[in-house]
């Protein structure tokens, strides 16, 4: 499991990089987000969830039943929407509300 980041994508607000738990997301000179060990990713997803601009996905392995799949998100103002992008392109949204997200 692993994130990618598209710096087309980002729009430098720094998000990602406080919420990291493991200070994996760095900030470059031009102000925008990479992660410099990929490898090292918890998979935690809070990147995702803090990510206004879509610019980071999280590839889904074999071993958790995504088959090279990736997952990103898109913020609304009271909901989220979760990609799931099939190895075949195939989009499959979950909207979930922000005021129930955490509520388990």
């Amino acid at each position: 499991m692993s994130i990618q980041i598209d710096k087309n994508k980002c729009i430098a607000c720094q998000k990602c990089s406080n919420i990291c738990p493991g200070n994996l997301i760095r900030i470059d000179q031009d102000q925008k987000a990479f992660i410099k060990c990929p490898q090292d990713c918890w998979g935690c997803t809070a990147c995702l969830k803090e990510c206004p601009s879509g610019a980071i996905k999280y590839f889904l392995g074999a071993d958790i039943g995504g088959r090279g799949g990736s997952l990103f998100t898109q913020d609304h103002p009271n909901h989220i929407d979760w990609h799931f992008i099939t190895k075949d392109s195939k989009n499959h949204k979950i909207q979930t509300k922000k005021d129930e997200s955490n509520k388990y």
